[in-house]
């Protein structure tokens, strides 16, 4: 072995703590409570090369003369199983979350009666803006329009539409200016990529398939792996069921984030969830302020009619 390559494994394992029996012992039972993820995976880091198997494969004297370590069969699949295990709580976790986030945004996005209705009066005012165009008639408009609101300035062209919108809700239907609280999880579901989503369902996946050839050929290891097959038959046991419930979620899944883009006339294809859900936050973030600008321009407004009445009382009472 190289010189500075058994140094930096020495230094390693000397940060482990850990006593090199107690060491192989947890790994041949994957006890997940005395070794950690990044211990494992430092571990992994110092598995013997292809060339150094290859020496111990010709290893010609006494076997009983390796160290511990070099008796164990495919350490490396061990411990890359091991890690898996360590990993597969908190990744299935991430995952289960991310993808109810998606659906509970999907759904809260379609059940919101309040978005709708804000809708309908978007088309509405779009329409009375294109009276007498070809777009004054219009039965829906794209998603991304929604943008354009605080850049399209209204008919008398003292506000932008968006601004004009809230203050027509304020004052007609102001039961719906709050219909972000209806939206609870979209700004979560907008930074979830999906793509992201699919790479880490099938890194499970396979993960899995890892641990069940590992399994598979730990047969032929004899006594040394007795503890380390029935440790991992029982992960495997618990981890197939997981992954079964979250396949079958992940389906729901993209279903649910291609009707969320249908529900709004738009194609998955072109108009992913992604975008969808983008365009969306940015619409409520932009309504928000519009409104909240209003509300502080009213005020202003009134101050100075108040300041105004004021001066002109005084003027009335000097004359």
């Amino acid at each position: 072995v190289d010189m500075r390559r058994a140094n930096n494994c020495e230094i390693m394992l000397t940060k482990i703590k850990m006593p090199l029996p107690d060491m192989i012992n947890a790994i041949l039972t994957l006890n997940t409570t005395i070794l950690d993820i990044d211990q494992v995976e430092n571990l992994i880091k110092f598995c013997p090369t292809k060339e150094e198997m290859e020496m111990l494969k010709n290893y010609a004297g006494n076997k009983e003369l390796l160290g511990k370590c070099e008796q164990v069969p495919r350490v490396e699949s061990k411990l890359r199983v091991f890690s898996f295990r360590l990993a597969f709580s908190t990744q299935v976790k991430e995952l289960r979350y991310n993808l109810n986030t998606i659906n509970d945004a999907s759904r809260e996005v379609k059940g919101s009666g309040k978005l709708r209705q804000i809708m309908q009066t978007i088309l509405t005012l779009g329409n009375a803006l294109n009276q007498g165009t070809a777009r004054g008639s219009a039965v829906g408009f794209r998603l991304d329009s929604l943008l354009k609101l605080s850049d399209t300035r209204a008919r008398n062209n003292k506000m932008t539409l968006m601004h004009y919108l809230c203050k027509l809700l304020a004052e007609k239907m102001p039961e719906l200016l709050d219909f972000d609280k209806d939206l609870i999880h979209l700004e979560a579901a907008s930074k979830i990529q999906l793509k992201v989503v699919a790479e880490e369902m099938q890194a499970v996946s396979k993960g899995l398939e890892k641990v069940e050839q590992e399994l598979s050929v730990s047969e032929n290891d004899g006594k040394i792996s007795i503890g380390f097959r029935k440790a991992l038959k029982d992960f495997l046991d618990t981890a197939e069921a997981e992954v079964r419930s979250l396949i079958s979620l992940y389906s729901e899944v993209g279903r649910s984030a291609d009707s969320l883009a249908q529900y709004f006339g738009e194609d998955p294809a072109r108009c992913p969830f992604e975008q969808v859900t983008s365009i969306l936050v940015i619409f409520v973030n932009m309504f928000n302020k519009a409104h909240e600008e209003n509300v502080r321009n009213a005020e202003t407004a009134k101050k100075k009619l108040e300041k105004d009445a004021v001066k002109e009382k005084g003027g009335s009472s000097i004359r």
